[in-house]
């Protein structure tokens, strides 16, 4: 029986081993293709947008790939002592698996909670990063919020408004050739079915069934577009009252005289321990988003 066992032993010492180094391969793959996916675009706005839209996911990827390649690892140590008796087989798999899962979720809260500041730092310095316009090689201009309404649409300007898009004006001062990026703004705003722009805004909410602990509410939501005027409404469930209270912003947002300042953040932390940053070139901005923002509209 006991050397059924050990030969069980040396199959599962040598199945783990290979595929922990499959597993380690595929992790270190993962971030190295990432890294040069990242360093192969010539492009800042796709670098920008490639990274929004994987950085996390393919950092997290990798981790959870190289906790099950040490997972997997782990299970072929302490082989004299596994030998004595099966229990502790199961012991080494429990222990293992905790140490593993334990990896995957610490790596899982700081990529949710602390990353994405790191995040906003790597995504702003390649939006701001210096121009070169390709048909000419010349360096090109960022305009400013005041500068740049020339060169957008009157739609264009009413999702800036609305903090939904947010454009950028880069400019070739020698040509006078426009180029103009587009990114998500700080605030969530829907496409209008009449004009077609981001700018339909929740304006106000009637609560036509208040929720309460045993039972759901009911509320109306009434949106109205800012370029084009357009209105409608839904309803919507509130869910059950929960114990806890709601995070909402002071009544006023007093800032000091703007000079010296060349930059404000905003950090919005939230009850259920996340939290929201946005940056902003001026506290006249800041003042504006504060005025617009509410709970419906955090991402």
């Amino acid at each position: 029986m006991k050397s059924n066992y050990v030969a069980f032993l040396e199959i599962w010492n040598y199945v783990l081993t290979i595929a922990a180094a499959i597993t380690a391969v595929i992790s270190l793959y993962l971030i190295i293709a990432h890294a040069l996916k990242v360093a192969s675009l010539k492009d800042y706005k796709k670098k920008y947008d490639y990274l929004r839209d994987n950085d996390s996911k393919k950092i997290y990827q990798s981790i959870f790939a190289f906790a099950l390649a040490l997972t997997l690892f782990a299970n072929t140590l302490e082989q004299e002592t596994v030998k004595l008796h099966i229990i502790w087989l199961f012991v080494r798999l429990f222990v293992t698996i905790s140490i593993g899962t334990l990896i995957v979720y610490l790596s899982y809260l700081l990529l949710k909670f602390a990353y994405p500041t790191q995040l906003a730092r790597k995504l702003r310095k390649w939006r701001y990063h210096p121009r070169t316009n390709p048909s000419t090689g010349n360096k090109m201009k960022l305009l400013s919020e005041d500068e740049e309404d020339v060169h957008l649409d009157e739609g264009m300007q009413a999702e800036e408004n609305v903090f939904s898009v947010d454009y950028d004006v880069w400019v070739d001062p020698e040509t006078n050739e426009v180029h103009i990026e587009k990114y998500a703004g700080h605030l969530e705003a829907e496409q209008c079915n009449s004009c077609g722009f981001m700018t339909m805004k929740q304006i106000k909410e009637e609560i036509h069934l208040a929720p309460t602990e045993n039972s759901e509410g009911e509320t109306e939501k009434f949106y109205q577009c800012s370029y084009c005027k357009a209105k409608r409404s839904k309803v919507l469930k509130i869910a059950k009252l929960e114990p806890g209270g709601n995070y909402h912003l002071p009544d006023h947002i007093l800032f000091k005289e703007d000079r010296a300042i060349y930059g404000v953040t905003i950090e919005v932390h939230l009850g259920d321990g996340k939290s929201k940053i946005y940056e902003f070139p001026s506290t006249e901005q800041a003042s504006d988003f504060l005025k617009e923002f509410d709970l419906d509209s955090v991402n």
